[in-house]
């Protein structure tokens, strides 16, 4: 009885208002309540008006009377309870016909009760079909249909969040939003998608999911013809090409093209995270994040692409890697016409052009392009490096460095060059890779002209010419221009060698050692100069090699004026005025100016030479003194005096014999102003003024001036002649093993 008379009350009201009746709604309900047909009107003694329906002032005394109302309101109710209506032109009175089979009461009850059935329909009816907005948002002008949204609406403006999650704290506009959260709680998903089982908290995801099996994407961008599954896609890429940013954050002025930027980024003022990964502890702003980043400790990659079948753990991730396939680059730069497949590439890349760095570091106050530059320097001065490599145990600041470093393990190297079928385990190596069959290097140094193929190569060395050293070892304090510098620095404290080689069980600290050290084993050179079509192990070595051609030093000495191709030859070259040698022995504490200096000096006391001459059978310390005394059986000698042409084995020995055209001095001994070619020379004489004897027979504790007096001292123990005569010796041969009798007779 009760929900009959409440869906009397309800469909009464709402067809009485909406053909224009006079009645106001209270007393329709008053009716219904005593039994009462509507159509008749009981009035109080006070007079009442219902400005919402538009009805008219009723006289102050009591009275009963049928209501006139009009034919077009009768005929919407006859027509929608199925009452046939009749209609007099003599009578200024409208009835309703009873039917035949009951009561008029019995048969609108009947009526009603089948609308029950059908309410969801009927209510979309009355709302599509109520065209007029009367409520008006003074802040924005935004118009509504109803009271309640116009309330719901003006909490955007106040910022008032009334509805609280009491497990998280988190706070809502709406009730609607707060029940959705606390399904993330609860964990509860009730809509599930027919076609694949997947579920989901929210209708809306499921019916956005739901596209995805059909591949339907009916709204077309006009300009670059790109197709988005929704129109609010569409509305938010559409700001892409007009630059319209409408969403302002009210803290720093920051504007975004759309509104889940803008909640993003006020996080950050915040410093909100309120979810917490169980596994690692890692906090994160976003509940989305949380989910992400689980999947990296699960392994789960749900997102499969279907060219290649490659699986990834972010539907981002996918979207990113079909566009490999399809090469497409919608969005150009019109500064220098370079192409992107990604909007914020775009956005980032033009920041290059107009020198914008909008992340700044509160520890030191550093400046960067890129979001992803800033978060992984923070890592820095946190030295947080949450995530471990199950394999080896190595750890590392980003989610995305682990998932590269795992491919290492698996042998994994899914990224392909086109030109030349070369593969790799990072997008990012082979994007720089693909540079080196275009020759493009569109980054260049105001100071020296030098280009770049990578901006961050010309941030690197433009540091050259400022002398900038930004990066600072913790441990002992030494500061560094690269990132890269630095982290090859820190190993030297650690020890830490993770990489062995399978031939000689040589190991090393740094994966592309290895590498690199394995073509010594493989005889295999894959870089070739175009110039002369030498090849090297290295392209460390094709660089330098190539400077060979163009004769470029753009490194000059301030103290002597000595030019060098490279900076850090520079560097090197400079501690032989300054007398610094930062390089230091653990064994016995003997100082270097070179890092080189230092390995090949550690090779002393654990005396390991692990590369054998297979012609004669003699075994050095290092690969690169192999090949040099290989040549002495093919007789090859590379290294050319362009003044006289004499051939060397040895770059060092060409080195050397040069400064014999030129007679340049420039190392002078403080002492008695004796100039030499060399510094080592210089060292060396430098010696007999201080009387020191660095160098220890370990027989009988004689000590040496020279390297060379022990090595020959040392040839007395073993029985071997000190001094070996060969029979076509020149005069100048001669008189330098003479001088050296004689110094060693001095000895």
């Amino acid at each position: 009885k009760k929900l009959n008379l409440y869906l009397r009350k309800e469909l009464c009201c709402v067809f009485f208002f909406s053909s224009g009746s006079t009645i106001s709604k209270p007393d329709v309900i008053a009716f219904l309540e005593q039994e009462k047909e509507p159509w008749i009107g009981v009035r109080k003694e006070t007079s009442r008006r219902c400005p919402d329906y538009g009805a008219e002032e009723i006289p102050p005394e009591n009275y009963t009377s049928e209501i006139n109302l009009s034919k077009q309101g009768i005929k919407q109710i006859s027509n929608t309870l199925g009452l046939r209506f009749c209609s007099s032109r003599s009578d200024s009175k409208h009835n309703f016909e009873r039917l035949n089979d009951g009561s008029q009461e019995e048969y609108i009850n009947q009526k009603i009760l089948s609308y029950e059935k059908q309410k969801p329909a009927y209510t979309n009816y009355i709302l599509t079909h109520n065209p007029d907005k009367l409520y008006k948002s003074k802040k924005c002008g935004k118009s509504f249909s109803c009271h309640s949204n116009l309330i719901q609406h003006q909490s955007i403006h106040t910022g008032e969040k009334p509805y609280e999650c009491k497990q998280c704290g988190k706070a809502f506009r709406l009730r609607i939003h707060l029940t959705q959260h606390q399904k993330f709680h609860t964990g509860e998903k009730s809509f599930e998608c027919k076609k694949c089982g997947k579920s989901f908290n929210r209708n809306s995801n499921l019916s956005q999911h739901q596209k995805t099996h059909t591949g339907e994407r009916p709204f077309v961008c006009k300009e670059c013809g790109k197709a988005f599954r929704f129109p609010y896609r569409l509305i938010e890429h559409h700001r892409s090409h007009t630059g319209e940013k409408p969403f302002e954050c009210k803290e720093c002025g920051k504007a975004f093209r759309v509104h889940l930027q803008l909640f993003r980024h006020q996080k950050t003022h915040t410093g909100e995270k309120s979810f917490v990964c169980k596994e690692c502890g890692k906090e994160f702003r976003y509940h989305y994040l949380l989910i992400e980043h689980h999947r990296i400790h699960t392994g789960e990659k749900p997102y499969k692409c279907r060219e290649c079948g490659k699986g990834f753990n972010r539907g981002s991730n996918l979207s990113q890697h079909q566009k490999i396939h399809s090469s497409e680059k919608p969005f150009v730069c019109k500064e220098c016409g370079q192409g992107f497949k990604y909007h914020h590439q775009y956005v980032e890349h033009h920041r290059v052009h107009t020198g914008e760095k909008t992340y700044k570091c509160k520890e030191c106050g550093k400046v960067f392009i890129l979001l992803t530059q800033f978060v992984q320097h923070q890592n820095i001065h946190t030295g947080k490096k949450p995530f471990e490599c199950k394999e080896c145990g190595k750890t590392f600041t980003c989610g995305s460095n682990l998932a590269q470093h795992q491919n290492i393990h698996a042998g994994m190297k899914p990224y392909e060059c086109k030109e030349c079928g070369k593969s790799f385990n990072r997008s990012s190596n082979l994007s720089q890779h693909q540079k080196t069959h275009t020759g493009e290097k569109p980054f260049v140094c105001k100071e020296c002209g030098r280009a770049f193929r990578y901006h961050y190569r010309l941030i690197e060395h433009h540091r050259s010419h400022t002398g900038e050293k930004p990066l600072e070892c913790k441990e002992c304090g030494k500061a560094f221009r690269v990132h890269l510098q630095l982290s090859r620095h820190q190993k030297t404290h650690t020890g830490e060698k993770s990489f062995a080689c399978k031939e000689c069980g040589k190991e090393f600290k740094y994966q592309y050692r290895l590498i690199e050290h394995h073509r010594s084993h493989t005889g295999e050179k894959p870089f070739e100069c175009k110039e002369c079509g030498k090849t090297f192990r290295l392209h460390l070595q094709l660089s330098r090699h190539q400077k060979t051609h163009t004769d470029e030093k753009s490194f000059v000495c301030e103290e002597c004026g000595k030019t060098f191709r490279y900076h850090y030859r520079l560097t090197e070259h400079h501690r032989s005025h300054t007398g610094e040698k930062p390089f230091e022995c653990k064994e016995c504490g003997k100082t270097f100016r070179l890092h080189l200096q230092l390995s090949r000096h550690q090779k002393t006391h654990t005396g390991e030479k692990s590369f054998v001459c297979k012609e004669c059978g003699k075994a050095f310390r290092y690969h690169h003194r192999l090949i040099e005394h290989h040549r002495i059986h093919t007789g090859e000698k590379p290294y050319k005096c362009r003044e006289c042409g004499k051939g060397f084995n040895r770059a060092s020995n060409l080195s050397q014999h040069q400064k014999i055209h030129s007679g340049e001095k420039p190392f002078v001994c403080e002492e008695c102003g004796q100039g030499f070619k060399y510094h080592h020379q210089c060292v060396e004489h430098h010696r007999i003024h201080t009387g020191e004897k660095p160098y220890e027979c370990k027989e009988c504790g004689k000590t040496f001036r020279l390297h060379l007096q022990l090595s020959r001292h040392q040839k007395i123990h073993t029985g071997e002649n000190p001094v070996e005569y060969k029979e076509c010796e020149t005069p100048s041969d001669i008189s330098t093993s003479l001088l050296s009798i004689g110094e060693f007779i001095l000895v």
